[in-house]
């Protein structure tokens, strides 16, 4: 079942959250609309390469991941796009591209936009194209420990 391994880990902390299920959508801006939440409070996990090692980077849906900024503000010689055929294996419990962003279930970085950090709440694919998680950014913030980036 997707997400089984982010919802155990969210119960065992005892986070509140709750499960939104959507029909399919396969972009964070699609999955916006469809629920009815805005785009900035949904969270898009985009898979990069820094340097060759895989990481996350956390963004609203309604925003781009520039990857030169991304390079400059992390002193990395190369940042780029990490391709579905790269990444799809390091996440056997999810659809491919609807991995939620919890990189440390995962082995990997998470660096988040600093335009989540100011939301109350942010939602994000629960592992399918047919679900979200929401809870409290500052959850999602104590449990990952993202490292903040200026986007």
């Amino acid at each position: 079942m997707p997400g089984s391994r982010l919802k155990e880990f969210l119960d065992k902390e005892h986070v509140k959250y709750v499960t939104i299920a959507h029909s399919p959508a396969f972009t964070a801006q699609e999955v916006a609309e469809t629920t009815h939440i805005p785009g900035k409070e949904v969270a898009k996990t985009v898979v990069v390469k820094i340097d060759g090692k895989m990481s996350m980077v956390v963004t609203p849906a309604s925003e781009h991941v520039k990857l030169n900024k991304l390079k400059e503000a992390l002193g990395a010689a190369k940042v780029e796009l990490a391709s579905e055929d790269e990444f799809k294996g390091s996440f056997p419990d999810c659809e491919t591209g609807a991995m939620p962003p919890f990189g440390n279930l995962y082995d990997m970085k998470v660096f988040v936009s600093q335009a989540l950090r100011e939301d109350e709440q942010i939602a994000f694919n629960a592992g399918s194209h047919s679900e979200l998680v929401r809870l409290p950014y500052t959850e999602f913030e104590r449990l990952v420990e993202p490292i903040p980036i200026a986007e």
